[in-house]
């Protein structure tokens, strides 16, 4: 069955995670997604191993399924002049090089609009095209420290820590999608295709939604509250007679069903504790009691229990009990393809489960240039002996 996308074209700049990512669900979706990367190195993740299957890094599997990899020189004529016959034919582009460095290549949104009016052209930067720090280099740990992410993140008496997933650049890959499959509706309708200019900064800054709406709002830096929550209560970890769990309570009606659980129902009467505003600002007094209450069971019965009263409870899994997890399982989360040396690599496939043109996971991430002759032929139209006089000239 067709992907949603399937008829569009992309032609794909950009290498390590935040581009990526937005470029592998576009191929999730349905999308020919064509990877251009260097013919010497290619993406920078290719060597951000171990672990590896073979000789690819774990890392650069992990986002680069459903794309065909074409090497290409963009520092050489005959490169930038192939890239523009492709970006002819795309529908999208995606680039995360320096501000300014496509157009120096001659591949600047205002070039390739020349050649196609209708293309949808994402940059994608650390900081974005304008403002006093367009320049600088973003990587997600400096966007996380800068963005004030870490500064609420960790223990609340001790130093500032980052996620434990490049969070920064996810959300921008996220947001990038969203943008330009909006731009691609309006190309579509109207034959007019636009620049998005996106930034890690701003799609972090844009992810603290709540915590930045409560500095907003009071005017107060946001405070660090570890495992807990700064506007629900009780919201966080506890700890049971042989490990932790989680507690999340929303409202209040799962606050009384708790108390009734730890065999303590006057605390859902309790002024001080009956309401969810009253809970936040007598934090302080609640919590001792409930952490009393949880040493007396083991984290799978308080766990049990709570989801049986509709309380929402669960375990803390480590990465690899989580992807054996029967609830994961049974999504198809976890999905298997065959790389090109013929290895079993296991993915985690796409979240999105469209009913009519499902997303699905077509072709293993490529290796090197694995694509290059396939797409010059087909998309440019170059015959076996151009091909190769292109590769013996380093163009390829």
């Amino acid at each position: 069955m067709a992907g949603a996308l399937a008829g569009v074209r992309v032609l794909d700049f950009s290498r390590v995670l935040a581009g990526p990512v937005c470029t592998m669900l576009l191929g999730d979706l349905g999308a020919d997604v064509i990877k251009v990367e260097n013919p010497n190195t290619g993406d920078d993740t290719r060597q951000w191993g171990p672990p590896w299957l073979g000789d690819q890094s774990a890392y650069y599997l992990s986002v680069n399924r459903n794309k065909r990899s074409l090497t290409l020189n963009l520092k050489t004529p005959e490169g930038q002049h192939i890239a523009r016959q492709l970006a002819a034919k795309s529908q999208i582009v995606v680039e995360n090089f320096k501000v300014g460095q496509m157009a120096g290549f001659g591949l600047g949104y205002e070039e390739l609009r020349a050649v196609n009016p209708a293309l949808v052209y994402c940059s994608i930067t650390g900081f974005g095209q304008t403002g006093p720090y367009a320049d600088r280099p973003g990587y997600d740990f400096i966007i996380q420290a800068m963005s004030g992410l870490m500064s609420i993140t960790g223990p609340a008496d001790g130093e500032p820590y980052k996620v434990g997933v490049a969070v920064s650049d996810v959300f921008t890959g996220l947001f990038a999608l969203s943008a330009i499959l909006a731009a691609l509706r309006h190309a579509e309708r109207t034959g007019e295709g636009q620049y998005i200019d996106l930034a890690l900064l701003d799609s972090q800054l844009a992810a603290l939604v709540n915590v930045a709406s409560n500095t907003l709002v009071s005017g107060r830096p946001a405070a660090r509250f570890g495992n807990a929550h700064p506007n629900l209560v009780p919201y966080q970890i506890f700890q049971a007679s042989d490990g932790a769990f989680t507690v999340g309570v929303g409202n209040d009606r799962q606050f009384a069903a708790l108390c009734a659980i730890i065999g303590q129902p006057e605390l859902a009467a309790d002024l001080r504790f009956a309401t969810n505003p009253a809970r936040v600002t007598h934090r302080a007094e609640l919590i001792p009691m409930l952490e009393a209450a949880f040493v007396r069971r083991t984290a799978a019965a308080w766990v049990e229990a709570l989801l049986a009263a509709g309380v929402p409870a669960g375990p803390i899994n480590d990465v690899a009990a989580i992807l054996h997890d029967p609830q994961v399982q049974a999504r198809g989360l976890i999905q298997t393809v065959t790389t090109a040396a013929g290895e079993a690599l296991h993915l985690v496939g796409s979240p999105a489960q469209l009913s009519a043109t499902p997303a699905g996971i077509r072709y293993p991430p490529p290796t090197l240039g694995q694509h290059t002759d396939e797409i010059l032929q087909e998309v440019v139209g170059l015959d076996t002996a151009a091909i190769q006089h292109y590769r013996e000239i380093g163009v390829i």
